[in-house]
């Protein structure tokens, strides 16, 4: 019972340590493009839409700040025209301290782009409705099984044959 305690203790101790904050959000670059207009408005709106979404981050300064940058592409076509394209680089700027190595980097890929999202998805509807179309609300999106499905990608090309062969 007493180990018990001290276990506890411990691992009480080293979750103190354990620091990730936000600092800031910031919208570092934004963009709406609508090449078809205003011809596209006359049309029956049935747009095909694709999203696109990348995150990185990096090292901000030598204190444990940690920039992380969401990106989301979304365009719409109309009849294999462009109707419009919509690009957002929400960033932020996120404290992390005895945090490191693989939980770091799971740390920055999954919960920063999650508090970023959805100021990105406010943004993108924004400037949709402003170009002058209809809403456009984003689906939630699961950052934990992008982030997993990344790194079972990467281990599968690490364990492929480097020699040029298939089998």
């Amino acid at each position: 019972m007493a180990d018990e305690q001290l276990a506890a203790a411990g691992t009480e101790g080293e979750a103190a340590q354990q620091q990730f904050a936000m600092q800031r959000i910031y919208v570092k670059d934004a963009s709406f493009e609508s090449p078809a207009t205003p011809d596209i408005f006359r049309q029956n709106w049935q747009p095909n839409i694709n999203v696109d979404l990348n995150t990185k981050s990096q090292v901000a300064d030598d204190t444990g700040n940690h920039e992380v940058t969401l990106t989301i592409t979304v365009t719409a076509k109309q009849d294999n025209k462009s109707a419009f394209l919509v690009e957002i680089q929400q960033a932020g700027i996120f404290f992390v301290a005895g945090i490191e190595g693989e939980q770091l980097r799971q740390i920055l890929a999954t919960v920063a782009p999650n508090i970023l999202f959805p100021y990105a998805r406010e943004a993108v509807d924004n400037m949709v409705i402003k170009g002058g179309f209809p809403p456009l609300m984003l689906a939630p999106v699961n950052f934990d099984a992008l982030y997993q499905q990344a790194m079972a990608q990467q281990q599968a090309q690490e364990a492929a044959p480097t020699d040029g062969s298939t089998h």
